[in-house]
């Protein structure tokens, strides 16, 4: 199945992208950039919220994230996942960040595959906050294949 029709068939509705203040997504080359987006989960991990709602923060990052990408190239079809930056709004002492940002990874490893184009290199770091008070911010890189 199609990475756009896996995506849909996981219930994710896109919708076009209003233009802002920054490019939500967008193309050199054959590649595929993202700005960071926010969870409207707001909250701190270690204090305010759990892993496990940081990790739903995480999985609505990445469908806002598939959302741009998707506006941009037209479809989720001939991409692959190349690089995932996660930054979890945490304590000091909070160390489950690569826990929260699996919400993230594991949707993008359903949509495209673990063992093919979802395969992707990550980070996962925490900050001491993050601008509007999100629990996660993520940004993606994509390569566009054959272009």
């Amino acid at each position: 199945m199609s990475a756009d029709k896996k995506a849909q068939e996981l219930g994710i509705k896109f919708s076009p992208v209003t233009p802002g203040y920054l490019n939500l997504c967008i193309r050199t080359g054959n590649l595929l950039m993202t700005s960071g987006h926010t969870s409207d989960i707001k909250g701190k991990l270690g204090r305010d919220l759990s892993v496990e709602q940081g990790y739903a923060a995480a999985k609505e990052c990445a469908v806002k994230i598939l959302n741009s990408v998707r506006d941009e190239h037209g479809t989720l079809d001939g991409l692959r996942v190349i690089k995932v930056l996660g930054c979890v709004n945490c304590t000091q002492d909070f160390t489950d960040q690569h826990l929260v940002i699996n919400g993230c990874s594991d949707l993008l490893h359903e949509i495209f595959g673990k063992e093919g184009d979802g395969f992707h290199a990550r980070s996962a770091l925490g900050f001491a906050s993050l601008p509007t008070g999100p629990g996660v911010e993520i940004e993606a890189i994509f390569e566009v294949k054959n272009a």
